[in-house]
């Protein structure tokens, strides 16, 4: 049963919460897709329109016919990029107070205060800078649905990292805003006990070009061996862009990864300030609660291409979005790859617009690093002020 706070809100407020952000995306019907497949009995599905063409080979035809240069593609960003005072250029957009306040019966707490206010040690906490990164990034949304709504009908693609991608989820209709906020605290709440049950961390990692990060772990697993640590973790956590990762585990070993960095071939190490390994194996214990939370929340196949960060592939319908959804908190973050699904193309093809739809412009420099003709066509939405 979700949260009781969840399940009582009024047939009205439940119905405008879930016109929230999802309803606001005013997709063409061509981007709805009227050779979609989800509803139609299998049969129907699969049946060969006039000419011989599947409706499935009809909607790849379409994609691939859409002028790039006048599309966009949203990144939602993850933890981490939270900071005090987010938000505060957002409140005069529609539906953006509605959303903080559905926050603060969901959550229990005033998110809004928090995320204006602070104090930044209560906002860094896991527990509450996930709902915080998640709920501006979709108020980001709606001002962006106000100032620039081309940009939200042409949107063919969404990617967002970690918890971003429950953010991008909401935004292609997959899972509306309240049950996705309710997921997300226990996300929040289950990581945040799973790092308390050992002393572990994230280390961002700029390599040389020679740099061999799977062996650097190996060996500083066997360091952690030799320290008494019994089954040490540590491991690539994130694939940010070339010669750019986060390894987490143990903190033993990410002390040796740092003590050791000259002769790994480590430019730069820097620890993360986050409570534990996330996206690795000592997160084990929170995929149950997220997997239980997953089955009662209602998930439809995304409007749009929705990338997961278990293999950088899109989501293909409800059941792999369940599953790839709690795969993550135990699998690296394979952003690099996910970018170069999402911007692939011939030479010569444009590129699409690219929005950072959050607080922070962490994702934009990824994309400078892994695609640089991508980036030239990057805006990041501003959470802060009225002005751009």
């Amino acid at each position: 049963m979700l949260a009781s706070v969840v399940v009582s809100m009024t047939a009205a407020s439940r119905g405008k919460v879930r016109s929230l952000v999802s309803l606001c995306r005013r997709l063409s019907s061509s981007q709805r897709g009227s050779t979609d497949t989800a509803d139609r009995p299998p049969s129907e599905a699969s049946a060969p329109l006039p000419g011989g063409e599947t409706p499935e080979a009809q909607e790849l035809r379409l994609r691939r016919r859409k002028n790039p240069s006048g599309c966009s593609v949203f990144l939602f960003p993850g933890q981490g990029s939270q900071f005090v005072g987010m938000g505060r250029g957002l409140l005069k957009y529609p539906n953006v107070k509605e959303m903080f306040t559905v926050s603060h019966k969901i959550l229990g707490y005033d998110l809004l205060a928090l995320c204006l206010e602070g104090p930044e040690e209560e906002l860094m906490k896991t527990v509450h800078c996930q709902p915080a990164v998640f709920v501006t990034s979709l108020a980001a949304v709606e001002r962006l649905s106000c100032e620039n709504p081309k940009a939200i009908e042409t949107c063919v693609a969404a990617a967002g990292f970690s918890v971003g991608e429950f953010a991008a989820l909401v935004f292609s209709g997959a899972m509306n805003f309240a049950e996705a906020l309710y997921a997300v605290k226990v996300r929040a709440e289950a990581m945040q006990k799973a790092s308390e049950l050992v002393p572990s961390g994230m280390l961002s990692v700029i390599g040389k070009r020679q740099a061999q990060y799977k062996y650097a772990c190996l060996q500083a697993k066997e360091h952690c061996k030799s320290q008494g640590v019994e089954e040490p973790v540590c491991s690539v956590a994130n694939y940010l862009f070339p010669d750019g990762r986060v390894i987490a585990g143990h903190q033993q070993a990410l002390d040796f990864l740092q003590q050791n960095s000259r002769r790994l071939e480590f430019m730069r190490t820097k620890p993360l300030p986050v409570s534990g390994a996330f996206h690795t194996e000592l997160m084990a214990s929170a995929t149950e609660p997220l997997r239980e939370v997953l089955r009662q929340v209602e998930i439809r196949r995304p409007e749009i291409n929705v990338y997961s960060n278990v293999d950088g592939k899109r989501y293909m319908n409800e059941s792999h979005v369940r599953r790839q959804l709690v795969k993550q908190l135990v699998s690296p973050v394979k952003w690099e790859q996910t970018l170069h699904e999402i911007y692939e193309r011939t030479q010569g093809e444009n590129f699409p617009y690219t929005y950072e739809v959050g607080p922070g412009k962490q994702l934009g420099a990824t994309l400078q690093k892994c695609n640089a003709k991508a980036f030239r066509k990057y805006t990041q939405v501003q959470v802060t002020t009225y002005d751009d």
